[in-house]
This record gives structure tokens, sequence and C-alpha cells, in this order.
């Protein structure tokens, strides 16, 4: 009874303490693909000099890292001389025109665990490699190549467990910079941005086995945004963004809701729709013709338009709101945070559209500057283009840098620049970030990063 009451006691009491938690980064943004890094137990300040738990070479790619458990997943670019450099002649013979490689790594270590290397060759811009953050979900990983080559992997040993092709399967016209969409888990089913022939511009297929479950839209372009699941109107919605428009479709038939047409120069649907459940409020940003704002009805799945940017450019002086070209903006408590065309970093009033505030302290001043913004409690944790890891406060008041840190060189020639445009992946209390030479852990725990 003494013993029991001990133990009693001791529970109640490590109850009552701030617990650290652990978290894995399965897919695109994060747990929830929402862009928010929810672990306790970081480092309040970056230390001017990083602390690497490993560095391990890889090809190219914009892919980034995906980790779950004990393993990071990643994909990149793999040639024939690689191929000759490891005295794989048989990998020699598939791989004349090129390949991409699937990656399993361990977390502790970076040891490489297992690969998967299939032949790919490239017909897009910037062929540096696979565009698309694996998805890995129960046990499985599910990886996108910027051709369309779709598998399903047993995550534990590489094996392949069934795959797709788009162009092959579905018709696909490949668009200028390749298939980039991160496939999607909805319960039972994975769903893809495809592009491809009679209605299948989305597909949803059944995850354990690749068949399909439904198609939806007639576009030919699916752009390069990724799809998300919301809560709005009274039912989960799928939000679709490509070249031609906004969508809401309904998950589970593909059924649309509610369409906003929106026609995006040079099909420049990149950065991911973002959606404020306070105010129903989904943002969408392009390049060239800047940001729109849908008011979602509260009792209904419709949707109406609430204000759109007016310009048509990309240069700072006739940009009036939000044009980004790959970052995918905050919008928190009434405002938007986002990075323009030329690396400045704005905020603008949600309800109106009109800008705030704008910097150019986080990035590198240049033409596709790019900065990925995820949120970590009542901060912002920003990684830009030139390599660089910024620990900052966004209000409507103002940028306010707290620390800032290089993780990893820029090596993508873009430009008149070089960079690196992959997302990181924020887990185990660390930092997993990747560029065309090498991924990299950095320790961004209380009891590592301040060694």
């Amino acid at each position: 009874m003494r013993v029991l009451l001990h133990s009693t006691i001791l529970v109640c009491l490590l109850a009552r303490l701030p617990v650290a938690w652990a978290d894995d980064w399965p897919q695109w943004r994060g747990p929830l693909r929402d862009g928010v890094w929810r672990e306790t137990g970081i480092t309040e300040q970056l230390p001017k000099k990083l602390v690497y738990r490993w560095r391990v070479p890889i090809g190219g790619g914009f892919a980034g890292p995906a980790v779950v458990g004990n393993r990071v997943y990643v994909t990149d670019r793999i040639s024939a001389k690689d191929a000759l450099a490891r005295e794989n002649k048989p990998l020699l013979r598939e791989l004349v025109s090129g390949g991409e490689r699937i990656l399993c790594l361990d977390t502790e270590t970076g040891r490489i665990v297992w690969q998967r290397t299939y032949p790919c060759e490239y017909k897009i811009s910037f062929p540096a490699g696979p565009r698309s953050t694996p998805t890995v979900h129960e046990g499985k990983v599910y990886s996108l190549g910027g051709m369309g080559d779709l598998f399903c992997l047993d995550a534990a040993s590489g094996d392949v467990l069934w795959k797709k092709n788009y162009v092959a399967d579905y018709g696909t016209k490949m668009n200028l910079w390749g298939m980039a969409a991160a496939p999607l888990i909805d319960g039972q089913r994975l769903v893809l941005l495809v592009g491809g022939n009679n209605d299948a511009c989305v597909v949803a297929l059944d995850k354990d086995s690749g068949k399909e479950v439904w198609r939806a839209l007639d576009a030919a372009d699916p752009g390069y945004s990724a799809p998300v699941i919301i809560l709005a109107g009274g039912r989960r919605q799928l939000i679709v963004w490509n070249p031609v428009g906004l969508y809401g479709l309904n998950p589970q038939t593909g059924t649309v809701y509610w369409k906003q047409p929106a026609e995006i120069r040079m099909g420049h649907s990149v950065a991911t729709p973002i959606f404020d459940a306070a105010q129903s409020q989904l943002f969408v940003t392009s390049f060239f013709d800047g940001p729109m704002m849908l008011q979602l009805a509260a009792q209904q799945p419709t949707a109406r338009l609430l204000w759109k940017g007016h310009s048509h450019s990309e240069l700072p002086a006739n940009t009036d709101g939000l044009h980004s070209i790959i970052s995918t903006p905050v919008l928190q408590d009434g405002f938007i945070y986002g990075v323009c065309s030329y690396g400045q970093l704005r905020c603008l009033d949600a309800r109106t559209g009109k800008r705030v505030w704008e910097t150019y302290e986080a990035t590198d001043k240049g033409r596709w500057s790019t900065v990925h913004l995820v949120r970590h409690g009542e901060r912002h944790v920003l990684f830009n283009d030139q390599g660089e890891l910024i620990f900052a406060q966004l209000s409507p008041e103002g940028y306010k840098q707290q620390s800032r840190a290089s993780l990893i060189e820029p090596t993508l020639q873009a430009g008149r620049r070089k960079v690196v445009w992959s997302h990181p992946a924020f887990a185990h209390r660390c930092v997993f970030a990747r560029n065309d030479k090498e991924i990299v852990c950095a320790d961004l725990s209380l009891s590592g990063a301040d060694r």
C-alpha cells in the first residue's frame, strides 16, 4: 500500500512538470500539413555555429525530407556517372539518361538503411532532381518523382508495393517544372494532382492497393501546389489550386463544392493554400498575379471572393500585395506574412490585402528569393534560400530577428545567385535540410544546440 501511494504521488508530481515533446515530420509542411512545428524543448537562441549530428552526401533535388521514428526519407537525382562511381555496372546500363533515387537514412547517424533507384529521363526545366517531399503513413512511403513516377514502398525495407506513372497511366502532359504536389493521405485515400486526361487532374487512389477511387477536374496542368484538407461550411473540404482556379472538393467522392476561377500566368500555382479556421478565410498567392483571399461560408460548402491583388507583375515597384514564387505564407491573427517576388518579406492586412510593412532583413535580395516560414509557439522559424536558419517574431508592428545561423550551403544556380529551395523538416528537436550535395541534421534541442 505504501509503495502504491508513493508511486501515485510520483506520477502526480511528474504530471505537473513541463514535458519536452518530440514529434515526427512525416510529410510536406509537417504532421498536420499546416507549417506548424509543435515540439517543445527547443533552444531559445540559435548558436553562432550549429551542432551537427551528421552530414551525408546525396544528389540533387528540391524535395524536402520526411522524418518518422528513427528514419529519414528523401529523394534525389542520380546520373550514370554516379552509378559508375559506385561501380554498379547493372545500374549504369539503366541510367544512361539519369535516374531518381528514394533514400532511407538512420535518424541518429545518417547511415543509409536502404535506397531504391529507377531510370528517369528528365524533360523539364531546372532538372536538378525530384520536387516532392515524400509522404510517410502507417509503414508506407509514397514518393513522387519529377516526371510523375509514383511509388508506394514498404517504409522498413524499401520494397515496392505498387507504382504508377502519371504519363503512362493517365496521359499527363508534362508541365514546365515537373510534378511537385506532395501526395496527401486522407483516410484510405491517397490524393494526387496528376493533370491527366478524362477529368484526371485530381485522382484519389486506394493508399494500400493503388486502385483508383475517383477522379475530378478537367485541367491539363495540375500546377505545383500541394492539396490540403480543411473543415469549413460544416464539411471536410479538399482544397486544390491549379493554374485555372481554386477549388473545394468532397474528399470522399471528388465532387466539386465550389470553384473560384483564377488564370495563373505560366502555371505559377506553387505555394500551398493556407486557411484561417477562426475567420474561415482561404488565401493563395502567385508570382505574377499576386494574392487572392476567399471567404468560406459558415453553414454550407461555398466560397466567395473577398479581395484580390490588382497588379500582374513581378517587379517590386509594381506589386501591390504578395507575389510569392515558392514560399507558402503564414496567416495568423488577421495578418499575412510572406515573401514577395524579389525577397521582400511583407505583412498584409488579411481583411483588405493592404500592405502593412516590408523588409529585406530575412532574405538575399534577388529575383525568385525564397524563405520557408514555420510557426513555433510565439515565434517563427525562417529558412531562407541562402541556407540560413532564423528565429524571429512576426507581428503587425514589424519583423524582429532573434537569432540567425548558417545551416547549409546554397548550391543551385538560379539566375545570378546560388540558392537552396527545398523545405527543411523539423523533428526530434532537430532540423533536417538538404541541398544538391548533402543532407544534414543539426541539433536544435536545449541540451544540444546550447553546447
